[in-house]
């Protein structure tokens, strides 16, 4: 099966595209030469795609200037202008199936593809759908989504397709090899233990509330992993040059292999994108979510309540983010077992073992 890719900006427009791609090669569905990719050449999907070996092509393209109306202009100009490359890469490529999972260069290309008749699907991972998304409802041959509210804002209700995040099956694909914390950390793995991230780069509220909790955190009768993200890690390092932070507490710039960490976490405190909820849902692990403002349509505090609603998570605001309130939710799910195993086990019942599997059905019957 030949397959066009298409999606970009941020981390939940790219993983899930990876996921299914690497299953797509496990089950021998398409080879690397029968995927590409087209992003652009500006968003992180141009560092990601490449790097994994996956055939890359970019088109150029900008979002929508809320601020600055006037300069609309320009991006309702070159939306036209990329049609026409994506045409020609549609030409060219002759693909079987287009799928776009965001952005505006999916926008482009996931259009371009249905009005040449070549089948088409879109996947949304985030609890509110984005403007190329809902674009994209009215054109395309299939919507598969994650959050049942996702679902209610789209009117071709027909199209639609629960099929759950693609990155949790490759998750759970991921994590049979363990982290050895005593060895690699010198952490008890018999105490239970929270994991503190806020991303690659890191969140500088988490960061920061992290900085005022920690002389209440070094007393507490169990471990803490902190990931202040590459950004941050200097800063947080000179911070702390003099204190005494004692020895329950491992703090790291960037954990590389999450998968193999998640799984033997009591709870994990972290932003609220698609790609990390996703995660912890596959594999089923109590979360403190403090979503970031700073997204479009508040997106991450959305996903976040739709998971405390089911028991999965704990939700904290940045505005109401203080000391109490985030040392108090940490003990409530470390310090009562019988809370972390009922959030544990609601967090897996959210969780789809086989998304990838039933967004590649998709394409197939489609395809077809």
């Amino acid at each position: 099966m030949r397959v066009i890719f298409t999606g970009g900006g941020t981390g939940g427009h790219i993983y899930p595209i990876m996921a299914i791609i690497e299953r797509l090669k496990e089950r021998g569905i398409s080879k690397n030469d029968e995927i590409l990719f087209v992003g652009t050449q500006k968003g992180l999907e141009s560092r990601i795609v490449p790097a994994a070996g996956v055939n890359f092509k970019t088109i150029k393209i900008q979002g929508f200037n809320r601020k600055h109306p006037l300069k609309n202009f320009e991006t309702i100009k070159l939306f036209l202008q990329a049609t026409k490359s994506a045409r020609k890469i549609l030409q060219e490529f002759k693909p079987d199936v287009v799928l776009g999972t965001g952005g505006y260069v999916s926008g482009a290309m996931v259009y371009e593809a249905a009005k040449m008749h070549i089948p088409t699907m879109i996947h949304e991972s985030n609890s509110v759908v984005g403007l190329a998304n809902k674009f994209l409802g009215h054109y395309v041959d299939k919507i598969c989504y994650t959050f049942d509210d996702a679902a209610k804002e789209f009117s071709e209700k027909k199209k639609l397709v629960k099929t759950g995040n693609p990155r949790s099956q490759q998750v759970l694909g991921l994590h049979e090899e363990k982290i050895d914390l005593k060895k690699e950390w010198g952490l008890n793995p018999q105490m239970p233990t929270v994991l503190v991230f806020g991303g690659s780069r890191g969140a500088l509220a988490i960061n920061r509330i992290m900085l005022q909790s920690l002389m209440t955190l070094k007393k507490k009768p169990y471990k803490i992993i902190w990931a202040t993200g590459t950004y941050y890690f200097d800063s947080v390092q000179k911070k702390l040059k003099d204190v005494d932070i004692g020895t329950n507490i491992k703090i790291l710039p960037y954990i590389k292999n999450m998968p193999e960490l998640l799984p033997q976490m009591t709870c994990v405190v972290s932003r609220s994108g698609a790609t990390s909820i996703a995660e912890f849902t596959a594999l089923g692990v109590p979360v403190i979510l403090i979503p970031s403002p700073n997204v479009t349509h508040n997106h991450q505090m959305k996903n976040a309540l739709d998971l405390e609603k089911a028991g999965a998570a704990l939700v904290i605001p940045e505005d109401d983010l203080n000391p109490n309130n985030f040392v108090s939710s940490i003990d409530h799910i470390l310090l009562d077992e019988k809370y972390a195993h009922e959030m544990s086990k609601a967090s897996k019942a959210l969780g789809v073992p086989d998304a990838s599997d039933q967004v590649i059905k998709v394409m197939q019957e489609i395809s077809r």
